[in-house]
């Protein structure tokens, strides 16, 4: 039986936080090779490691997030220009090289990738592993790998997994999978938070978003396998549960509806959180309150812009009175308008900061909350295209979702955005905390 060490690795950026964050591509890889292989797992990122559970000031809020450990170093010469700290965000180093010197040799290593620009943190793994275990194999899979696949090859890998056709990795490792077996969260010693993922793709063609080359056309996965993975959760003693859905609300009569149906059926007792932004266009009374009554807590739905020429020209997703309706509902069925957020996007190449400002007073005249969030040029998009008039995006680390609106617009008028949200934020009516 083959031995396989799975890592999720640290995060080099100038920001990150845990929203819910769990290398859930690479736990479900793992799941279908159940009983087949044995597994480990290293993740850096998990915040209850009992390194990271000694320290002070990471302790999770009541829905399971939490600041990262983290660690200043200098920032990449790429980036040098951009006055902010660079950190690594993970558990120190030498714990994972402690981790490789004590464990017996591995046949596979497993490393997921997320974001494009996080490939330092690839590149360390890579590099003491092959210091370590010269003899294993080291595959790599998820984001980074399929949007920049040349880029990726460089790191010294032995196998690329690109896109969610995974029968090229049963073929090199010599494992049949077992598809409906529920993602690896056993692997986990102690674990409070889980994801979920009812299908995978999405219907819509936004001009700024990679799912679609990634993940493909939107399909649901089986809904006996998505309660299974709930189930197993909830024996894991896990409170708080995130849709990772990129199109959780699309086709709902067949996906989201009969799932929560089940979980208030099975009296499953969990809070549901959706950090993916929803479609506010589809948030429909009736699915509002069976959300709400189904355990649902944290919404968090995509707006981007009030400019109607904007939606147009980027996707038409949503419009002004579709969130308005949509927040109406899901105050009307019970959530709490401090735990509603409305996304917009900071620093889009075909944004206009006036309109994104009356965008910000727009969603704080509805009594919810706004985050801005910062505009991450991507790759093979349309708007990631067009941004290489300034920056090279060829190099990865030029996608930072930080660093692109400082490029674009200079660091004080992002600055000067994201305290103007901040104080409309503090200016909401005084509720209790959430």
């Amino acid at each position: 039986m083959h031995s396989i060490l799975l890592v999720n690795p640290p995060i080099y950026d100038f920001a990150a936080y845990d929203f819910w964050l769990k290398p859930y591509g690479l736990l479900s890889i793992a799941g279908y090779l159940r009983g087949k292989a044995e597994f480990t797992l290293f993740d850096y990122l998990d915040r209850l490691h009992p390194f990271i559970v000694r320290q002070k000031g990471l302790e999770s809020d009541q829905w399971g997030r939490g600041r990262f450990y983290c660690e200043k170093v200098p920032n990449p010469s790429f980036l040098e220009k951009i006055p902010r700290y660079f950190r690594r965000f993970g558990l120190p180093r030498d714990i994972f090289r402690d981790f490789l010197a004590q464990q017996r040799k591995f046949d596979f290593v497993l490393v997921q990738t997320t974001m494009t620009y996080w490939y330092q943190g690839v590149a360390e793994v890579i590099e003491d592993v092959r210091d370590a275990l010269p003899q294993a194999k080291i595959i790599l899979g998820g984001n980074y790998v399929t949007l920049c696949n040349n880029h990726a090859q460089k790191l010294g890998a032995d196998f690329l997994v690109q896109g969610v056709n995974l029968e090229p990795l049963w073929k090199y490792m010599g494992i049949t999978p077992d598809k409906n077996e529920p993602a690896l969260w056993e692997a986990y010693k102690v674990l409070e938070v889980g994801v979920l993922k009812l299908s995978e793709g999405c219907p819509f063609s936004c001009t700024y978003c990679s799912v679609p080359k990634v993940y493909g056309k939107f399909k649901a996965r089986p809904l006996e396998r998505s309660l299974a993975e709930v189930e197993l959760l909830v024996e894991l003693s896990v409170e708080n549960i995130a849709f990772y859905d990129d199109a959780l609300l699309c086709e709902t009569d067949k996906v989201l509806e009969p799932f929560l149906n089940e979980v208030i059926k099975r009296d499953i007792r969990v809070n549901f959180h959706c950090p993916n932004a929803l479609n506010a266009r589809f948030v429909t009374k009736e699915l509002a309150e069976l959300m709400v009554r189904a355990g649902f807590k944290m919404f968090y739905l995509g707006f981007e812009s009030a400019s109607s020429a904007w939606q147009k020209r980027t996707g038409s997703k949503v419009f002004c009175d579709e969130l308005a309706r949509a927040v109406k509902n899901l105050i009307i069925a019970g959530a709490e308008p401090q735990n509603i957020t409305a996304y917009q996007i900071l620093g889009h190449p075909y944004g206009d900061i006036q309109e994104l400002e009356e965008t910000m007073h727009f969603v704080h005249s509805l009594g919810i909350r706004g985050m801005l969030a910062d505009f991450s040029p991507i790759p093979s998009t349309p708007d990631g295209e067009f941004c290489r008039k300034w920056v090279d995006m060829d190099e990865p680390l030029f996608h930072n979702k930080t660093a692109f609106p400082i490029i674009l617009m200079g660091f004080d008028e992002s600055n000067r955005l994201k305290d103007s949200q901040r104080k409309l934020n503090r200016n909401l009516p005084k509720q209790q905390p959430s």
